[in-house]
């Protein structure tokens, strides 16, 4: 693993406008950032990143498997009790998940580690899957990379094969968060690649989802929601005034409740109650569990449920190096074993393993100078060499 100076594209900002990439830059700031790529062995890619990003994820589906029907695991994980049925139906009738995406901490001399798991609503898939494809094709076409440069990136073409299993000729509507730019582009992709896939699609803002007298959610049209990815948090949906119908409703979700299980950091302390000592994974603990102790005077603080580093803490040998604000933690906190980010010329990258259906198929890099992964660290391109 190496960080490699690039030259940029002097078309790079007009490319990404084309391409529907609005949010290539934020505040004024760089978010995509091509100055710089990481590249990859073959080895490290397949043996250190994709295998261990599978056997995660199957690690993370048996953890499911055991705590869904278990009310000391729910409790643990501050999962509101009136949703617990919802959650556990879901995972018995085997609803589909569409993505997720792996944190890892990774710098090519030992095993990947997990940081958490962004398995609900991830975004940075448009990038991921196309925009950093194009840099790719173009660098090489410029000579920017070697001719035989690759990349670690079939996300597009199984998000449309994904759709083909999920969608089976229903409408399916998409929603979020509308006015914020980055979510709207990762639903514009998204729907991009359903219809892609054969699917009629509506885009619809959350909050002009309409409920009907018979629990059915719907559209401004007043047509039915029967098929609806969302680009919001189980944990903001149980939440809202609408929570209290969401078991009622003929909706199927994507993702489905049972990943609400998986978006909480609350996995990391019970996977490592699963699996001790796994090389992927950190020791991780609950805040308030005696056996915290054990990781000593240097570890990360967690929320269960954050966005983007927020409210995180490190802390090294009893010291805070570094906290995040935010308006996270009142559920609780996790522990975790400190394992700093590497640094590449004063950089600190966070690998992005991307799954979708469940197949290891893809590499995003977000990078900054804070060894707190926020929303304004930028995204780099990355190639095989």
């Amino acid at each position: 693993m190496q960080r490699l100076a690039c030259p940029e594209r002097d078309d790079w900002r007009l490319t990404a406008e084309q391409t529907g990439f609005e949010f290539h830059t934020i505040d004024g700031e760089r978010y995509w950032d091509e100055r710089a790529c990481y590249a990859f062995t073959l080895d490290e890619i397949e043996n250190q990143i994709e295998a261990p990003t599978a056997e995660i994820d199957a690690m993370c589906l048996e953890l499911v498997g055991c705590a869904v029907d278990d009310d000391e695991y729910l409790s643990r994980l501050k999962i509101p009790e009136t949703f617990w049925p919802l959650i556990s139906e879901s995972w018995h009738r085997d609803e589909a998940s569409l993505y997720g995406r792996l944190d890892l901490r990774f710098d090519g001399s030992g095993p990947a580690k997990l940081l958490e798991y962004n398995a609900d609503t991830p975004t940075s898939i448009f990038e991921a899957a196309v925009f950093q494809w194009t840099w790719l094709e173009q660098a090489i076409d410029r000579h920017i990379v070697p001719g035989h440069a690759d990349q670690f990136n079939s996300i597009h073409e199984r998000l449309i094969e994904a759709w083909n299993r999920l969608g089976a000729g229903r409408h399916l509507h998409l929603t979020g968060t509308t006015d914020n730019p980055e979510d709207a582009g990762t639903l514009t992709y998204l729907e991009d690649t359903a219809r892609q896939a054969g699917l009629a699609t509506t885009l619809i803002d959350i909050e002009d989802i309409g409920l009907r007298d018979d629990g059915c959610f719907v559209d401004l049209d007043d047509r039915p929601m029967g098929l609806v990815f969302k680009l919001y948090p189980w944990e903001w949906m149980f939440h809202d005034e609408f929570g209290a119908r969401l078991a009622r409703a003929p909706t199927r979700w994507i993702e489905p409740p049972w990943k609400a299980l998986l978006s909480n950091k609350g996995i990391l302390p019970l996977l490592w109650e699963m699996f001790p000592d796994h090389p992927n994974l950190l020791p991780a603990f609950f805040d308030d569990d005696p056996n915290a102790a054990h990781l000593g005077t240097s570890f990360v603080r967690k929320p269960l449920f954050s966005r983007e580093g927020a409210n995180v803490t490190l802390v090294s040998d009893g010291t805070t190096v570094m906290e995040q604000q935010g308006p996270y933690g009142a559920e609780g906190f996790v522990r975790q074993a400190l394992a700093p980010l590497p640094n590449f010329s004063g950089q600190h990258p966070v690998i992005g393993s991307w799954l979708i259906d469940h197949v290891p198929c893809g590499l995003s890099i977000r990078e900054d100078e804070n060894p707190i992964t926020g929303n304004t660290s930028r995204f780099l391109p990355h190639a095989i060499l």
